[in-house]
């Protein structure tokens, strides 16, 4: 799955959106493009899930 995450401008904001995720799946496997401000999350856990976690870490993901 693909996100677009406005907010994430830092490689502090990639640290916290891997952590949010690995909080629902701890072997999911995040790649960010911090430029683009893009991720993409290859997980198991269900997509509601991870835009949940996101969400509450303060980084509201937009679907691609």
């Amino acid at each position: 799955m693909q996100f677009q995450i406005d907010d994430m401008s830092c490689s502090a904001c990639v640290r916290s959106i891997e952590k949010a995720v690995a909080a629902v799946d701890a072997q999911a496997v995040v790649e960010a493009d911090l430029g683009a401000r893009q991720i993409r999350v290859q997980t198991s856990a269900d997509k509601a899930q991870i835009v949940a976690a996101l969400q509450e870490a303060g980084f509201p993901p937009k679907p691609l």
